[in-house]
């Protein structure tokens, strides 16, 4: 196998799962958002550990992660976040994948794949913009939609959900602005209920309102990023430990690699492309074959170019040694100093949980580059194989 993997670990994953249904509602259902890949920690094995968790509900942002699901014996309903284009809805319901609706070319397109295909009482969920400004119909359209969902006489109105785009925010300002998100969300309900509609499943909580906000989980929550160990925006452990509220999450995966060379360099000699960093001092350097392909990318390591301290620093037997120059696509390479205790072939750590050996997690990283840990994670590539932990 590859030197270069991203290890997941499964007991962290459980851990994490235990720790959010203790946060949910007893009354309300949790939905797993297991899309981008469970968020590049591998989405067939991550559904499978939420089921044994407890998961009512899969959420997917495209047909195809739905399709994979099914494919590998998940039953559960199945909710798919994005559009898919007309040319899929057949696959959609097909499959039973549940989509969001929120327009009249959209529902009558699903409704003429199920009358093509013999299918009767379909579930769909009318998504509401409340405030996002990216997909759903306006709260006052709420009813209306609902009727004409109900008047397919192929499709039921399963349930029906709005997002947040300010939830995981301490700010005052964005606070109000989605207990207002959540006001017309309840409008909305209600008014789909005055025709006599059931609105069925209400659910618009995510991470941050399913561990903040519990008089907006409803009927169900759609955790995200806490299943993978990374608390949302202003949301630290910090803040909850001030609030008196002790928990943790654990990251799931360790992003890990190999040395596979060590190079003796004097004074003077300089490293990678670009020649941003020059040594000042004689030094050994360590290859590790993991680069920009792979997700770890050139940025990770940009605040140190041109100096001589490294902004991104990789733990190898418990030690941090910086990245020295540019990230290439396949290999970086990291200052061991001269006669360390590094041997070839020792495991070198970039990021993961405190089980790992791992001296930082994507969040920090995520951090130093004015990014967010969803970022870091999901951006590991395909060539990198997962490698599960139980």
């Amino acid at each position: 196998m590859r030197p270069t993997i991203a290890k997941i670990y499964l007991e962290n994953l459980r851990h994490n799962f235990k720790v959010i249904r203790s946060r949910i509602q007893p009354s309300a259902k949790m939905c797993v958002a297991i899309k981008a890949d469970a968020y590049g920690h591998g989405a067939v094995q991550c559904a499978k550990v939420a089921l044994e968790c407890g998961a009512d509900y899969f959420a997917v942002s495209i047909i195809n992660e739905g399709i994979q699901l099914r494919e590998a014996g998940i039953k559960v309903p199945i909710l798919v976040l994005s559009l898919c284009s007309p040319d899929e809805m057949d696959d959609l319901v097909k499959h039973d994948l549940t989509p969001l609706v929120f327009d009249e070319e959209y529902i009558t397109g699903i409704a003429v794949s199920c009358l093509r295909l013999g299918k009767k009482g379909f579930p769909v969920h009318l998504a509401l913009d409340t405030g996002m400004g990216r997909i759903g119909c306006l709260p006052e359209e709420a009813a209306f939609y609902a009727k004409m969902i109900e008047d397919t006489k192929v499709l039921k109105l399963g349930g029906m959900c709005t997002h947040f785009s300010v939830g995981d925010s301490l700010d005052a300002d964005d606070i109000e602005y989605s207990k207002q998100q959540f006001e017309r969300f309840l409008f909305a309900t209600e008014q789909v209920k005055k025709l006599g509609i059931n609105p069925g499943i209400r659910h618009c909580a995510n991470s941050a309102l399913t561990l903040n906000n519990p008089e907006m989980h409803l009927d169900m929550c759609r955790p995200g990023i806490i299943c993978y160990g990374y608390y949302p925006g202003d949301l630290t452990r910090e803040y909850f430990e001030k609030k008196g509220e002790k928990f943790e999450l654990k990251p799931v995966m360790a992003l890990v690699s190999k040395v596979v060379a060590i190079r003796k360099f004097g004074i003077g000699h300089s490293i990678s492309y670009g020649r941003t960093w020059t040594s000042s001092r004689e030094t050994d350097i360590g290859v590790i074959p993991i680069g920009y392909d792979d997700g770890l990318f050139r940025r990770f390591n940009q605040t140190h170019e041109g100096g001589e301290g490294g902004s991104l620093k990789v733990a190898i037997a418990g030690h941090p040694y910086p990245v020295r120059g540019r990230i290439c696509m396949d290999q970086c390479m990291v200052d061991l100093g001269k006669g360390s205790a590094v041997n070839r072939w020792d495991e070198a750590v970039i990021f993961g949980p405190d089980n790992s050996g791992a001296l930082q997690s994507a969040e920090d990283i995520a951090r130093a580059t004015n990014t967010i840990s969803y970022e870091v994670t999901c951006g590991i590539s395909k060539r990198v194989p997962r490698v599960y932990i139980d």
